[in-house]
């Protein structure tokens, strides 16, 4: 069960995974040792489902960020769903309803490694490219910090 008291502790979080438990504590009004309790129970059930570094990709080299739309030619939206599992390049790719079945967030280093890119995807399906020019919103938490 996610209570108040939790979900004061994910804000915490989100605003700021690296903070200590004791900082937690202190801002929700609980020991340290408690917290940790509850950050590990939310992670056992699930609510709590990683803690990651976000890299940038343009101090790696990758010049590029686009998002690209797939519809699946008939019987190759399985083998997509596993290959586009082992690209580097896409960040993040989801299936959606609509006149497409796939979108994609992919990084790449220049104009050329996009066309390679799109070459390798093509035999897939049908695709759109959009380049992204800036991002406007990055990593909105879902709870806010009031």
């Amino acid at each position: 069960m996610v209570d108040d008291l939790n979900l004061k502790i994910l804000k915490c979080l989100q605003h700021n995974a690296r903070q200590s438990n004791a900082s937690i504590g202190r801002q929700v009004g609980i020991s340290s040792p408690a917290v940790s309790e509850r950050i590990k129970k939310m992670e056992d059930m699930g609510v709590i489902t990683g803690f990651k570094a976000i890299v940038s990709p343009f101090e790696l080299g990758y010049q590029f960020k686009a998002i690209i739309t797939l519809r699946a030619f008939m019987g190759k939206l399985k083998p997509f769903l596993e290959i586009v599992k082992t690209w580097d390049e896409v960040v993040n790719c989801y299936r959606i309803t609509g006149n497409e079945n796939i979108v994609m967030e992919v990084v790449l280093h220049n104009q050329q490694h996009l066309e390679r890119f799109i070459d390798q995807i093509i035999s897939y399906g049908e695709s759109k490219t959009q380049i992204v020019l800036s991002q406007v919103v990055r990593y909105n938490p879902i709870l806010k910090l009031k």
